[in-house]
């Protein structure tokens, strides 16, 4: 199933993904750092969505208090009921 998740306190807006039996695929950030998103998205590709939260989560951006990487942890959070 797709999702979209808009993204909050980083240069990219939007983030698109599909989870399927619980792994991640798809990925496309809109905006922000084009080569380290694709970066982030080629290395997440197939993971576990607890495995890339667990990694992602609470990585900041310079002096901005999240990250494209934070957001898409939250964003997979979200969408599977998995707030901490």
């Amino acid at each position: 199933m797709k999702h979209t998740y808009r993204t909050k306190g980083t240069c990219s807006t939007q983030i698109d993904f599909e989870i399927e039996n619980d792994c991640i695929h798809n990925v496309v950030f809109t905006g922000g750092c084009n080569g380290n998103l694709k970066a982030i998205s080629a290395l997440v590709e197939g993971q576990k969505v607890d495995n890339v939260v667990k990694k992602l989560k609470g990585i900041t951006c310079g002096f901005k208090q999240t990250s494209c990487a934070d957001q898409l942890s939250q964003a997979l959070e979200k969408i599977t009921n998995k707030v901490s």
